[in-house]
């Protein structure tokens, strides 16, 4: 088994005001050639974007992008008609990503989308991931499900897959990611293929993976692993990602 933990002070930061943001992962101005992804996961920025501001209309290709939210809400408008007025009757979604929800946008040949936190007082506090694709030029898509805690709650639940099993969103790239809540005496186990990689992210509170201790912020990333083994949670959240080599 080949480890390295990542500390969550190891990863870049940049502060604009209304966006503070740490990225695990070389993103804008924050480069360090050791940090430029890890398999297919090219991103992630844990983000909290101020009350009222947001990321103004922007485009996306060839890219998978996940939005899981810890906080607050996020409202997303896209060139696909998601999160327009009447986007519902339309057959789109309404848009509004809130804790326990995963979004998937496959921006394929090219989409526009915004993001925003259009409340007066609460922070949006989310994750933002991307993971290359299998395939470029795929027609853009939008999905968007919501992932009870009952669901995360000592256990492992795929929330994100190639094949879309198990109720998950389906994104366009060898990866399958995992949500779970853990504190106390739960427990529990992930078996991985041979060859494949594991990169465990821990959202927030503090837990044991194969016997390194994570805070909020950490990560781990693992190679010739064939178990993963979580304990000792301490209110954590945690996401962890099977990845193709």
């Amino acid at each position: 088994m080949q480890s390295q933990l990542i500390k969550s002070s190891d990863r870049g930061y940049a502060d604009h005001g209304w966006l503070k943001s740490f990225h695990s992962f070389s993103f804008a101005d924050y480069y360090d050639p050791a940090r430029m992804g890890f398999g297919a996961l090219r991103v992630i920025n844990e983000d909290k974007i101020a009350p009222g501001t947001g990321f103004g209309t922007h485009g996306h290709r060839d890219m998978e992008i996940i939005s899981y939210v810890l906080s607050g809400e996020l409202a997303h408008k896209d060139s696909m008609g998601n999160g327009e007025a009447g986007a519902a009757q339309k057959g789109k979604e309404a848009g509004v990503i809130r804790p326990g929800d995963v979004q998937r946008m496959s921006a394929g040949t090219g989409v526009l989308h915004s993001e925003y936190n259009h409340a007066k007082d609460q922070t949006t506090h989310f994750l933002q991931i991307w993971i290359q694709p299998d395939a470029r030029g795929i027609a853009p898509s939008y999905e968007q499900k919501h992932f009870d805690t009952a669901s995360k709650r000592g256990k492992l639940r795929l929330v994100a897959a190639n094949d879309g099993a198990d109720g998950a969103v389906t994104i366009h790239a060898d990866a399958r990611l995992y949500a779970g809540l853990f504190d106390g005496a739960e427990t529990a186990e992930l078996d991985l293929a041979p060859g494949r990689l594991a990169y465990v992210h821990l959202v927030r509170g503090s837990l044991n993976v194969n016997g390194q201790d994570l805070t909020a912020g950490d990560a781990l990333q693992l190679r010739q692993t064939s178990r993963l083994a979580l304990k000792a949670g301490q209110d954590a959240e945690v996401l962890v990602f099977d990845l193709a080599a």
